[in-house]
Order: C-alpha cells, then sequence, then structure tokens
C-alpha cells in the first residue's frame, strides 16, 4: 500500500534540542556579565600584551592609507601625488612608508649597527683565519710531497750512478780499455764522478787512520835500533812509519773539482734527469725498464721519467 503525500517523512524530520537563550536577561544574569566586565577592566595588562596590542595598532595604521580629507594628503595631493602613486617625478621611487624599527633597550643610538659590525670583523676573522690554515696546510701537504718526490729522486739518482759505473766497467772489459778503479777521477763523467770521489775519499780517510796509528806506535818505547838500510817491511813490522801521515792530507788538497762542485749543486731532479739523458745517450739503458736497449731508438720504452712507466 502505497503511503500518502500528507505523511509525515520521520526519517528527514529535525529536532532542535539546543536550549535557547533567554529572550530577556535576568538580574542575576545582569549583575554576573557587570561583575566579569568590571574584572577585565581591573586586570592589569602584562607588558607582552601591552607591546602585541600596540604591535597591532602600528601595523594597522601603517596598512591603513591616509583618507583624502587629511591634512597631510591634501598637501601632497597640490604636488600631484595620487592615492597609491609614488613621491616626485620618478616612477621607480618608493610607494609604501620606511618600516619603523622600534628601539625597546636602553643603548645609546648606532650600538647595534656597531654589534653588527663587530659580529662581521669577527666572521671575517674567522674565515680569513679558517683560510689561511687550510692553505698552511695545503703549502705542509705540499712540502711534505716535495720533500718524498726529492728522496726518491735521491734513491734513483744512487741507483742511475751504480748503474753507469757498472756499464762503464762492462764496456771497458769489452773494448780493452781502463776500468774505472784505473782511470783518474777527473776523467770519469760528471753525471756520476761523485760515486768514485766518495770511494776514493773513504779510502783515503782509512789511510790516514792507519798512518797516524804508525806514526804513534812509531813513538812507543822500543828496542834500539839504528839501522837505516832497513826496507818498508821490517819498518813497518817494527812499528815504523813508512811515510808520515800528513802525505794524503796533501793530496786530497790538491784535487779541487768543480765541475763536479757546479753539478751537485743543481736540484737533486735536476741531477736525477742529466743521469737519466746520460744513460741513454751513451749506453741507451733505461733505469726504469731496467733494460739496455739494441738500438738509439729504444724502441718499447715509454720515456725518461719514472711517471712514463707507470
Amino acid at each position: 500500500m502505497a503511503q500518502s503525500d500528507d505523511e509525515d517523512d520521520y526519517m528527514k524530520m529535525v529536532f532542535d534540542d539546543t536550549p535557547k537563550e533567554p529572550k530577556y536577561e535576568t538580574s542575576i544574569q545582569r549583575a554576573a556579565r557587570k561583575r566579569k566586565e568590571a574584572e577585565a577592566r581591573s586586570r592589569q595588562k602584562t607588558k607582552a600584551e601591552r607591546e602585541a596590542e600596540a604591535e597591532a595598532a602600528r601595523e594597522a595604521a601603517l596598512a591603513t592609507a591616509l583618507p583624502e580629507d587629511n591634512k597631510g594628503f591634501k598637501m601632497m595631493a597640490k604636488f600631484g601625488f595620487k592615492q597609491g602613486g609614488t613621491l616626485g617625478k620618478s616612477e621607480n621611487a618608493r610607494k609604501e612608508p620606511i618600516q619603523i624599527v622600534v628601539k625597546d633597550d636602553k643603548s645609546g643610538i648606532g650600538l647595534e649597527s656597531e654589534k653588527k659590525r663587530k659580529i662581521r670583523e669577527t666572521f671575517e676573522h674567522a674565515r680569513k683565519a679558517a683560510k689561511r690554515e687550510k692553505e698552511e696546510e695545503g703549502d705542509f701537504l705540499e712540502e711534505r710531497k716535495q720533500k718524498q718526490k726529492e728522496r726518491r729522486a735521491e734513491k734513483d739518482l744512487d741507483n742511475a750512478q751504480r748503474t753507469a759505473e757498472r756499464l762503464f766497467d762492462k764496456d771497458a772489459e769489452e773494448k780493452g780499455t781502463a776500468t774505472v778503479e784505473e782511470t783518474p777521477p777527473e776523467r770519469i763523467s760528471v753525471f756520476w764522478r761523485s760515486r768514485v770521489r766518495r770511494r776514493i775519499e773513504q779510502q783515503r780517510e782509512k789511510q790516514q787512520q792507519r798512518e797516524l796509528d804508525n806514526s804513534l806506535s812509531s813513538r812507543l818505547p822500543m828496542l834500539a835500533h839504528d839501522d837505516e838500510d832497513d826496507d818498508n817491511d821490517t819498518k813497518t813490522a817494527l812499528g815504523q812509519d813508512v811515510a808520515p801521515f800528513y802525505t794524503t792530507l796533501e793530496n786530497d788538497l790538491e784535487n779541487d773539482d768543480s765541475e763536479l762542485a757546479d753539478f751537485e749543486a743543481l736540484p737533486v731532479l735536476e741531477r736525477l734527469h742529466k743521469t737519466l739523458v746520460f744513460l741513454r745517450d751513451t749506453y741507451k739503458y733505461c733505469l726504469y725498464c731496467g733494460y739496455q736497449y739494441p738500438d738509439v731508438a729504444m724502441d718499447g720504452c715509454p720515456g725518461i721519467t719514472e711517471e712514463d712507466h707507470d
């Protein structure tokens, strides 16, 4: 059976249970309201609340344009000012007033700028100090890297000079010429002459020490022996001097090698490069390949330096 249109639809009915305020205020309600208003008026606002209200009022005033009946607006209008425009002839001039910065402390005028200046100086000083420390660290690392490179070059130079001496003896045996021991130091190549000079100096130091020991032993008490015809073996057996101990010192002073001194004054990397070139040109030998090539072309060798062989 179909429902009629006149019947109420209970599913769509709205029941308003919200209590409605009385139309008229009773005496009790009025007394309570006045008491609350009096308490609100008598309560002292905190500093934060007063500052917030002042800030809100200031922002509201700044956000409000001057009314056209304002005396200041009328004065500016005489000079061509229009609402929303700029002052003066320039179209790029300021359209909004300069923001107000409230000074809420007791410090003098300009102290804030001084504080900012000191802060900027502190940051600038810290930045420069960090930059200087970084540069010093970079210089230290670069210096350490350079020293390691020089130590490695000194080791390679010693190996190159030893190799040059060995190849010189090998070439002398094949050609039947004088070996290193039989060749005067001044006739040896300056690139590895220092190695021979050091060995000669060591031998001379040992000889000097032996001659000094013999000179001292010859002054010890011993049996009288006046035979002047004794040979050197007899004198040596008796502890007598065969030659004065200063003989080797005189010989050492005679050997002045300016060419070698000039070469030793060069940086170690330059000395190494010159010695490597000498080995290649003279003996067709590459130190880092460790091989003596059959011809001058030295096919297969990547280069002179160690970096070329990496």
